[in-house]
């Protein structure tokens, strides 16, 4: 919205429309779906699809629009989409790769979140010897540790940030432990690579501790590569402005699948903390982010 302030405030008058478009749940972090608000708009995830997706108490999105008092039966394609001629999304840059204020993205690594059940035998933590135990917290922690190892060889990332344990009493080995990982790779070869050498050595170690493990994709996305004659455009009209991939997932990306021609605007970061309280960016760099945008937006709507 600040950049098309900007652009009313020169009196810049757009030869085609320009829209802001605002998407609920770019993180998935209630109903597990990344992205979810722009894969709907998009057609990409079907409505009766997505409405049936559920939280971790059980409720299902239909139930929490309701709920909310929005009405369901809106949830759809929107009917934007046939009129959308370039999609540029804004974001601050996730890591340390960009230097300069302002830089381009080239192409999203491909990512998959993953759902890992590991299951054994509840049974009592002070009376069960050590070598009579089927404990699947124990083939979980090496399976953490097995896919941080595996990342960092392959120049990839896996973490493991989400962790649910049955029947989660401090004094009981667990029956079991479900687990999210979350894989990334610059392509999608290593990523599937990645994954397979995870779950080989998971499995391994299950077959030693007399427990099972079950591995189920949950959300698995492709590699992005944004069109490369709007990436050097936009990178022109910057002043040459640096170009690089990013590890992290965007709505942008979403557009991109679909066929939208998509390119994105990063906004440095300092330290490269995020998705913590830590992030943040400079306002100089904000400032320069917004400047971009609405020169950006200037070019292509000319």
């Amino acid at each position: 919205m600040a950049a098309v302030d900007r652009l009313r405030a020169e009196g810049f008058e757009p030869g085609v429309p320009i829209g802001i478009g605002a998407f609920v749940e770019e993180e998935g972090s209630r109903f597990g779906m990344p992205c979810l608000g722009s894969r709907i708009a998009a057609g990409v995830l079907p409505a009766e699809k997505a409405l049936r997706l559920t939280d971790r108490t059980g409720v299902e999105l239909r139930q929490a629009l309701e709920e909310a008092g929005i009405d369901p039966a809106g949830v759809g394609p929107s009917p934007l989409m046939q009129r959308m001629g370039t999609f540029v999304e804004l974001h601050v840059e996730q890591g340390r790769g960009l230097t300069a204020p302002v830089g381009v993205a080239s192409s999203i690594w491909p990512h998959g979140r993953y759902r890992f059940t590991f299951t054994g035998e509840a049974n009592h933590a002070g009376t069960t010897l050590m070598e009579d135990r089927h404990d699947p917290m124990l083939t979980y922690a090496m399976t953490a540790l097995a896919a941080n190892k595996q990342a960092r060889l392959a120049g990839a990332r896996a973490t493991f940030g989400r962790v649910a344990v049955e029947p989660n009493g401090t004094n009981a080995i667990p029956s079991q432990v479900t687990a999210w990982l979350d894989a990334r790779a610059a392509d999608t070869a290593t990523l599937e690579s990645l994954l397979a050498a995870i779950t080989r050595l998971s499995t391994e170690r299950a077959e030693r501790d007399g427990t099972t493990v079950e591995v189920t994709a949950e959300s698995v996305s492709p590699i992005v590569d944004f069109p490369a004659g709007l990436r050097d455009r936009l990178s022109d009209v910057l002043g040459g402005a640096p170009v690089l991939p990013t590890g992290a997932g965007h709505d942008a990306g979403v557009f991109s699948a679909a066929g939208i021609p998509t390119a994105m605007l990063f906004v440095r970061n300092p330290t490269g903390v995020s998705h913590s309280p830590a992030e943040y960016a400079e306002p100089d760099d904000c400032l320069a982010g917004v400047e971009a945008l609405a020169a950006v937006l200037k070019d292509l709507a000319k």
